[in-house]
């Protein structure tokens, strides 16, 4: 495919970063979208100047705490301000990133991504959304969010993935020529194999020599135990494993 100008809400981000990576190696136009670069996707500061001329919308924004009200008015907004100045702009796409198991969810950040689903679902651009395991980065920053010698983690089955692996997929998405026929699953990126979010902070735990307990107190840990939160039969897995990632970054 041709190259052509991609926004990237999000663009210093965890994922984000990733993404302006992948999209440069491949040889696009980027415009990094972000409060650093002085664009904001929630007062709408400089976001028109920014999607001038742009072709493609990704928004990997995210809301970095856990409060379910916040975070859902916050994708909410980011939503509604990509589509209404990116149609103004004449942008023809919008993709997204979410969560595997966002549409099961009853309680806690999982929530808030059915409200992103639904807000870039319901605007007036053309819109995708992939939906991705847990990050192999967040189980450092479970890590990080505790502090002393020992921290307590979920025993949440999941399917970890790498941010890079993650970025690579959602920029194939924004690229694909052929929009998803309607009815099919919305797409899913995953890690190759099952994990167990506990198990994998013990791993990182004895590098940083960090006691790590696994508990069963999370939301809707009973849907996550029963697999709720894990890819479906059409994802697409890549590796790194944890471990692989693990010991690639030490």
């Amino acid at each position: 495919m041709s190259a052509r100008r991609f926004a990237v809400a999000g663009a210093t981000g965890r994922l984000g970063s990733h993404v302006v990576d992948v999209l440069a190696e491949r040889g696009h136009e980027v415009v990094p979208m972000s409060r650093a670069t002085g664009v904001d996707v929630i007062t709408g500061a400089g976001l028109a100047e920014a999607l001038t001329g742009v072709d493609v919308i990704i928004d990997v924004a995210s809301w970095h705490a856990s409060d379910q009200q916040a975070a859902t008015e916050f994708f909410r907004t980011a939503a509604r301000n990509l589509h209404e100045a990116g149609q103004k702009a004449g942008a023809g796409l919008l993709v997204t990133v979410s969560i595997i198991g966002a549409d099961k969810a009853t309680a806690g950040f999982l929530v808030s991504q059915q409200t992103h689903e639904e807000a870039v679902l319901a605007g007036p651009l053309p819109a995708r959304i992939l939906r991705a395991a847990q990050f192999h980065e967040l189980v450092g920053q479970l890590l990080d969010w505790q502090q002393g010698g020992l921290v307590h983690v979920p025993r949440l089955p999941t399917q970890l993935v790498a941010a890079r692996t993650v970025a690579e997929a959602v920029v194939d998405l924004a690229t694909d020529p052929d929009a998803p026929s309607p009815g099919t699953p919305i797409p899913e990126i995953a890690g190759p194999r099952k994990e167990v979010m506990s198990e994998a902070a013990e791993l990182l735990g004895a590098r940083r020599n960090v006691k790590v307990v696994g508990v069963d107190e999370a939301p809707d840990a009973e849907l996550a135990a029963a697999g709720a939160f894990l890819p479906g039969p059409h994802a697409r897995l890549a590796g790194p494993t944890f471990r692989e990632w693990l010991d690639a970054q030490h």
